[in-house]
């Protein structure tokens, strides 16, 4: 007796070596040090803290901890590849699944909706693609996501342009028009913005907006973006809103390519931005002085505004490919003035270099890494018209 501490922690390892369990059940990180010894599974650090919000679904155990026969038993019985076959059977393709890079909130939501809600599990009496299955996601006061009848509504919390408050606004989405609206006031018979599928973006960002269920929609009016900064004070009314926003986008990015497979629509439902924080800048004749703003990159958009949480940038640059004479460079011009950052980078394009300063090299080496990774990548073709509308305008 006095062994089988140790005999069954050789065995607990042998468990964990098996395929599926060497990366965490719910996000993906590898070499997951914890597991829920009520679902079977094995998690990362951080996911078994969310497990332990909802304790009467999971208790988790370390892998470092002794364990009992019995415990190992149930390990070696279901795992992770099991466990997903049950609890991720009916995830609908749009779907966000989180990884360990994203924030708090989608990973809890993501482990509260399969072990909690049952969301993505067939019963009995559920055939796939039912209409009990498509309401199922649904929050008792929310009408259907947009895979049902392509229409949401609600109140969310947005922040004003001008005053920086966040105040209750009516928002429909309707899969019909393309389009995501937001009203005013209650009773407006007209939106107060318009804001069409084809472009838009959102993005969660807590501890940008200061909410840990922030989320910023980003769409391109006139060619131009835009910013706007929601929140909703339950959190699983926030991710199916998000949920909502990718179903739509899904739908659409399947008509406007219909020869595409799901595998190459997913990733261009939403994006998370690749780069963001502040530089300083000069303008084009290099003379101006250099100026503190905050950068967004976002694909080849690189997007400057004067505070993180402004609606408009102050101004965009396009940023194209080596083969198309695009470059960075560590540095400034010897010849340049007015910056109080010392760490420097120039960016060439075919028309005119732009000089920016980080105030650390760990972010000059950062930014740089960046811009190298949009350099690097061959431009689309839909890219050139991009590119060819920051050449013209005035």
């Amino acid at each position: 007796m006095a062994l089988e501490p140790e005999g069954n922690a050789l065995r607990l390892q042998d468990v964990l070596s098996r395929p599926g369990n060497q990366t965490c059940a719910d996000c993906g990180n590898p070499e997951p040090d914890w597991a829920s010894l009520t679902l079977g599974v094995f998690v990362c650090q951080a996911c078994s803290l969310l497990h332990r919000s909802i304790p009467h679904i999971s208790r988790v155990k370390s892998v470092q901890d002794t364990w009992e026969t019995s415990e190992v038993e149930l390990m070696a019985a279901v795992g992770n590849n099991a466990a997903k076959a049950k609890y991720e059977q009916k995830v609908p393709a749009f779907y966000y699944r989180p990884t360990h890079s994203d924030c708090k909130l989608l990973r809890e939501q993501w482990i509260r909706a399969k072990y909690e809600r049952n969301e993505f599990e067939f019963t009995e009496k559920q055939e796939p693609y039912s209409a009990g299955y498509l309401l199922s996601f649904l929050h008792p006061l929310c009408v259907p996501f947009p895979l049902q009848s392509g229409y949401r509504e609600g109140f969310l919390w947005k922040r004003g342009r001008d005053n920086g408050q966040f105040l209750s606004r009516k928002f429909v989405l309707t899969e019909r028009e393309g389009a995501l609206k937001y009203f005013n006031k209650q009773d407006a018979r007209d939106p107060k913005a318009v804001i069409k599928i084809e472009t838009l973006n959102a993005t969660f960002q807590p501890a940008k907006i200061g909410n840990p269920c922030g989320l910023q929609i980003t769409y391109l009016k006139d060619n131009s973006t835009r910013n706007i900064f929601v929140y909703h004070s339950d959190a699983k009314e926030m991710v199916d809103w998000f949920n909502s926003i990718r179903a739509a986008r899904f739908h659409y990015l399947q008509v406007a390519y219909p020869g595409a497979s799901d595998e190459e629509l997913v990733p261009k439902l939403t994006r998370n931005f690749m780069k963001e924080g502040f530089m300083e800048k000069t303008g084009p004749k290099h003379t101006e002085g250099f100026k503190k703003r905050w950068f967004t990159m976002d694909d080849r958009r690189l997007m400057y505004f004067k505070d993180p949480l402004d609606a408009y940038a102050r101004g965009e640059v396009f940023i194209g490919s080596k083969e198309n004479s695009y470059t960075v460079l560590a540095g400034l011009p010897p010849s340049t003035q007015g910056y109080h950052w010392n760490h420097g980078i120039t960016i060439v394009t075919p028309d005119r270099k732009f000089l920016f300063a980080c105030e650390t090299e760990a972010e000059q080496r950062d930014w740089i890494a960046a811009f190298q990774r949009v350099i690097n990548r061959p431009m689309r073709p839909q890219e050139y018209a991009v590119e060819a509308h920051f050449k013209h305008k005035p």
